[in-house]
């Protein structure tokens, strides 16, 4: 009997001692789940060998690099089952949206690589019908103001250039001498001037002008 004894307690070390060793490699499947609300997910936790006294936790974190892991506590969302020697489970029923994250298993003291949980929530079509075309209709309609205000713009400069040019028209010729007196001869203003110019070398023959 007592020899008996002593194989379980050295067993029991052994087994320990193991656990702690840097070659016992812990594994998490599946690494990845992506599910819709109301669903069931399990996480396993995977030792490459056997261990006797194996004691297992389960970790929470936001991301793979974060540095917060909340433990967590057994309860009616959360169950804990012992597979065989080298493996593990996390059962979680009925995930919601708060259930997302990276959960991780510590084996003894040595931890797993982490699984990522990520739920969604289920949309029906039609609702999804809806929503694009919501969206379609505010693209089309950003697009008409959009182009409502580039069309503004480009009358408005036009209107300047216009008003710039009619600044420096030219004045109409038509109107230059309006206003003015033109004074006249009495008679013909244009007179038969050759009656004077046959006179022109005689002596004593005065111009009319003179």
């Amino acid at each position: 009997m007592c020899w008996l004894l002593a194989g379980c307690c050295g067993l029991a070390l052994i087994s320990i001692s193991v656990a702690s060793d840097p070659a016992v490699q812990i594994t998490q499947k599946p690494r990845f789940y992506g599910v819709k609300t109301g669903r069931n997910v399990s996480i396993g936790c995977l030792s490459t060998q056997d261990l006797l006294a194996a004691k297992v936790q389960w970790y929470k974190a936001d991301t793979y690099e974060a540095l917060k892991r909340d433990k967590i506590v057994e309860e009616i969302k959360f169950k804990f089952f012992n597979g065989n020697l080298r493996r593990k489970f996390i059962f979680i029923s009925d995930v919601g949206i708060e259930d997302r994250g990276v959960y991780f298993c510590k084996l003894n003291d040595t931890w797993g690589p982490g699984t990522e949980l990520q739920v969604v929530r289920p949309i029906a079509l039609a609702q999804a019908l809806h929503r694009t075309n919501m969206k379609d209709g505010l693209i089309i309609l950003q697009g008409l103001v959009l182009a409502g205000c580039i069309a503004a713009v480009v009358l408005r400069r036009q209107q300047l250039l216009e008003k710039n040019d009619s600044i420096y028209e030219e004045p109409d010729t038509d109107h230059i001498y309006e206003g003015l007196a033109i004074e006249t001869c009495g008679g013909d203003l244009y007179e038969e001037l050759s009656v004077y110019a046959q006179a022109d070398g005689a002596e004593g023959a005065e111009a009319p002008w003179e």
